[in-house]
């Protein structure tokens, strides 16, 4: 498997800060995906989605383990760069955002009426 650019990249960042080296990044190139993959949100409500998952992992400690995920982060935005993703796995991401269709409107709730239940048959 070869490496990426941008994961070589975050190799050769200076021990400083990483994370905001890679947020910085994909603030960067954030327009240029949401146009890349046709996504209609509000470019302020995905940079702060993408803030989210970093705050998420903040009380990591760990050196090796932010050095790999600061990594996978690099890996992730070039593959979402060169088109690698579809764009539900985007969609994914900004979860808040997406309607359930297709399969999930087939699911049924615990407390569903015997009409739903003959509806969905």
């Amino acid at each position: 498997m070869s490496n990426l650019a941008l994961a070589v990249k975050a190799r050769s960042i200076p021990v400083g800060n990483r994370a905001a080296s890679l947020y910085r990044s994909m603030a960067r190139e954030l327009p240029r995906v949401l146009v890349i993959y046709d996504i209609d949100i509000p470019e302020p409500d995905a940079r702060q989605t993408i803030k989210n998952y970093f705050y998420a992992n903040g009380q990591i400690k760990d050196q090796r383990v932010n050095d790999m995920l600061v990594e996978k982060g690099y890996m992730e935005l070039e593959e979402t760069l060169l088109q690698h993703k579809q764009r539900s796995h985007l969609m994914r991401l900004f979860e808040g955002y997406t309607t359930h269709e297709g399969g999930a409107r087939k699911h049924l709730l615990p407390d569903a009426t015997s009409e739903e239940i003959f509806l969905r048959e």
